[in-house]
């Protein structure tokens, strides 16, 4: 907010410590289709119910965070514990590549509870693939089996605003933001009311058992003792480089914060990855001074730079087959069979 024109010597007071808490600002409004991250770096904005030198400080460190860095990044950050509120660019679209699985997790989850049953054995051999190993088959077969409509209807109880769908069943090629992913995450830590316990922590559990070369991203920085439950997506098209995105919720020591960062434009998969722990390890830091960090920076040599297989790379795509994904008739599980999915 622009500082009140009188009286003159008040208005530069403010305007002096408002720079030496928060850094420059910008002369004028970063246009929406800015591509360039170090560009919005004036945009990024915290608050914080209880502790406003921990809102300035964290702004100023994601800005530091995306200095010098190509391509466009949207952050969002929530805090329990302190209240603390980030958003950058919070409400630009994405193609969603493999984080779109969390939705398609999350509207497994709510059909079974709205149903009256657990998850039926045929849904838990496709969520937990799915999500621990990023398997597009279990995908699209558990994405075909919801359909549009009922995944629409899920999003508008979740209270998205801006995420559509793919389509021909090209559920990488969901357009969302961070603001959404950050109320998707909020699913799973009880925000809504829109899950119940028991299917909050079986979603949780599975984002906690993402296999090792796929825990990059917003873990990075994270100290020890704190436990990360997360997504990523990584898919490069013709246009916009790699989508290099990262969301997450980190437990542990009585509090719960959640980390949402995506991106595109980036010249590779390791820029990408670089980009977002260089967010992430600054959340983690400001969030936990003085606390250990549990994990590093994921070394270059460890990032394959093969595709998430979401989408295809190219713009240029064909719909489907009708019936590609069409679940085997007979292969679910009566619900008084199973045995560790959530009940209603």
């Amino acid at each position: 907010m622009a500082p009140h024109p009188r009286p003159r010597r008040r208005s530069m007071l403010a305007a002096a410590l408002t720079t030496a808490l928060l850094g420059p600002i910008p002369l004028s409004p970063i246009p929406a289709t800015a591509a360039d991250a170090s560009d919005q770096q004036g945009a990024a904005l915290c608050t914080a119910d209880s502790d406003w030198t921990l809102a300035a400080r964290m702004s100023q460190d994601i800005r530091a965070a995306l200095s010098s860095r190509a391509g466009s990044v949207s952050v969002s950050v929530r805090d329990t514990r302190t209240g603390l509120v980030c958003d950058l660019a919070s409400h630009r679209r994405y193609d969603a590549a493999s984080v779109a699985k969390v939705l398609t997790m999350e509207a497994a989850l709510h059909r079974a509870q709205e149903w009256g049953r657990g998850l039926t054995a045929w849904e838990r051999r496709r969520i937990r693939p799915m999500i621990t190993r990023s398997d597009n088959d279990a995908t699209g077969r558990l994405w075909h089996d919801l359909g549009h409509a009922y995944l629409s209807r899920f999003l508008r109880r979740v209270g998205t605003t801006a995420t559509t769908l793919g389509s021909y069943g090209y559920w990488g090629l969901t357009r969302t933001t961070a603001a959404d992913q950050q109320r998707l995450l909020g699913v799973l830590t009880g925000a809504r009311g829109v899950l119940k316990p028991a299917a909050r922590a079986y979603g949780l559990r599975q984002m906690a058992d993402v296999r090792g070369d796929q825990r990059w991203g917003v873990p990075a920085g994270m100290p020890r003792g704190l436990r990360a439950h997360l997504k990523n997506g990584w898919l490069p098209r013709a246009t916009h480089g790699w989508r290099v995105h990262s969301v997450g919720v980190f437990t542990g020591g009585d509090r719960t914060y959640r980390i949402v960062v995506l991106t595109h434009g980036n010249p590779t998969m390791a820029y990408g990855v670089r980009t977002v722990e260089r967010v992430a390890q600054a959340v983690h830091r400001g969030l936990n001074k003085g606390r250990a960090i549990g994990q590093a920076l994921t070394p270059q040599s460890e990032i394959s730079e093969t595709p998430d297989g979401s989408a295809p790379p190219q713009g240029d795509y064909a719909p489907p087959p009708q019936g590609d994904f069409t679940p085997p008739e007979g292969d679910f599980t009566p619900p008084e069979e199973e045995g560790d999915a959530p009940a209603a």
